[in-house]
């Protein structure tokens, strides 16, 4: 039982380190071109979820 628990504890560690190994830190460009995404993402969720609120009080 202690034995699988340390196998898949250390399987887990090996995973984690190669994932260490490859991340980067992105570029200022980088990191203004995934803002700009996810504002233009959030913005469109949130027109969205107005449009289907009026809709919603205009049938009911």
């Amino acid at each position: 039982m202690v034995k699988k628990i340390f196998i898949s504890v250390k399987s887990f560690y090996i995973k984690c380190r190669r994932v260490w190994s490859v991340l980067k830190k992105p570029s200022k460009k980088e990191y203004e071109q995934v803002a700009k995404i996810s504002a233009i993402g959030i913005a469109i969720l949130g027109a969205l979820g107005f449009l289907i609120s009026i809709i919603m009080k205009l049938f009911i």
